[in-house]
């Protein structure tokens, strides 16, 4: 009976918080609309019949997607602690309307992939913009001892949506084929989803979802705030342990997310299929990874509150080294089981991370840290794939880069362990939360 009210309490909870439920309204149909739109991506970049993309490519487009705004973001990052946050979700939903409209076009009248990747960049850069200023922002929308479990129920939200998306892009490849015309479909229906988003941005009024101006603030002229974007993000991550700590778990997943997910697209690539199944087989790793990540936000406040968000932390990276080790033999259905479980353990860490920047981060530099964040985990990800692609063989048949990841995964657990420790070597406690 109280496993089965459960739910009912936490529906009743949210319910109670009327702005966190216009929050998770806008991530449900912002990650929808991201899903269809990196799903369209995908198959219009590594998945188009009249190209063949080899390891070099498959990291190039990556490399080109996600790593110059991580090296810009924490500079803009610094504008989420000085704007009205309402403000800035706004004109980041707004651009990103107007940027995939663009790329649609471009894969409608077959322009050449550099366009399309530049018009792909901006918007990935809207839309990770939109993404750290939604965490930034939930602790001014919920009670301060609900923020674990209410970052979760958003969390979830967030995955299961993307995955939706992701899903609802085979939907037009079915029906136009695996060309440029489904792609720019699959864009344009992204590009709608993001419009319900700019919507609900509209719907918030102004300043409830924060900065605040404490003594911690960053003032100055707006150039001195972005030009200092990197060194104060960094700061506050470095003298906060408990980020600190849990940042280095989440690069060590992302690291290992890389090499797995090249691993599987070339596999999948040598078997010569990039029609709907093919794409569907990468997809479905995405996927399986995702319901693990999503499953995770449902334990993790289970786990962080009998243990404490550093033993959680210490658990799950040991776990994911041994998952890692588990897909040695390369079997494409061992890989999707271990992608599921590798998910799971990821995102726990990412949720322990989360929560020590919405609460034991000063909230006039929370958007710093998170920006940070998302540039550690994409830095991470895109520099695991470019590495690989220099040696992995060209049918992805390489055992030695899972060994590897399990190493990563350790490195990453000593030094949670270590960081994550106060002066005196106890552990930070989960009350923290």
């Amino acid at each position: 009976m109280a496993a089965a009210s459960a739910p009912v309490a936490l529906w009743r909870t949210v319910s109670a918080l009327p702005e966190f439920r216009r929050l998770l309204e806008l991530r449900a149909v912002s990650g929808f609309g991201d899903g269809v739109f990196q799903g369209g991506l995908v198959g219009a970049l590594l998945f188009d019949p009249e190209s063949a993309a080899n390891p070099w490519e498959i990291a190039g487009s990556f490399a080109a997607l996600f790593l110059p705004y991580s090296l810009l973001g924490p500079f803009a990052g610094a504008l989420l602690d000085r704007w009205d946050r309402r403000g800035v979700l706004i004109v980041a939903n707004l651009a990103r309307v107007v940027f995939m409209v663009v790329v649609a076009l471009l894969l409608a009248f077959h322009a050449n992939q550099l366009w399309i990747l530049l018009g792909a960049l901006i918007v990935n850069g809207f839309t990770r913009f939109v993404t750290s200023g939604l965490s930034a922002a939930l602790p001014h929308v919920v009670p301060r001892e609900q923020v674990l479990t209410m970052n979760s129920v958003a969390t979830a939200v967030s995955a299961i949506t993307l995955f939706l998306g992701a899903i609802f892009m085979l939907v037009p490849r079915s029906l136009l084929g695996a060309g440029a015309a489904s792609s720019a479909a699959a864009v344009f229906l992204a590009a709608a989803a993001v419009s319900v988003a700019l919507y609900l941005s509209v719907r918030f009024q102004p300043h409830v979802l924060g900065p605040d101006d404490s003594a911690r603030a960053v003032h100055g002229s707006v150039v001195y705030a972005v030009a200092t974007g990197w060194v104060y993000g960094v700061r506050t991550a470095v003298a906060v342990p408990s980020v600190a700590a849990t940042l280095s778990g989440v690069v060590a997943h992302r690291i290992a997310f890389g090499i797995n997910t090249l691993l599987v697209l070339v596999i999948v690539r040598h078997t010569g299929s990039v029609s709907v199944a093919g794409l569907g087989v990468a997809v479905l790793f995405a996927s399986v990874t995702g319901l693990g990540s999503f499953l995770a936000n449902m334990l993790a406040p289970v786990v962080v509150r009998r243990w404490s968000r550093y033993t959680a932390g210490n658990l799950a990276l040991a776990a994911a080294a041994v998952i890692q080790l588990s897909a040695v033999g390369l079997h494409l259905p061992v890989m999707m089981v271990c992608g599921f479980l590798l998910g799971m353990a990821g995102q726990i860490v990412k949720l322990c991370g989360d929560s020590a920047m919405q609460v034991d981060v000063d909230d006039a530099l929370r958007g710093h840290v998170f920006t940070v964040q998302d540039a550690l985990f994409w830095v991470a990800f895109v520099t695991s794939i470019t590495v690989c692609a220099s040696i992995v063989p060209v049918d992805g048949h390489s055992p030695w880069l899972v060994v590897a990841g399990a190493a990563v995964y350790l490195a990453g657990l000593a030094v949670h362990a270590t960081v994550g420790r106060n002066r005196r070597g106890r552990a930070i406690p989960g009350e923290l939360l």
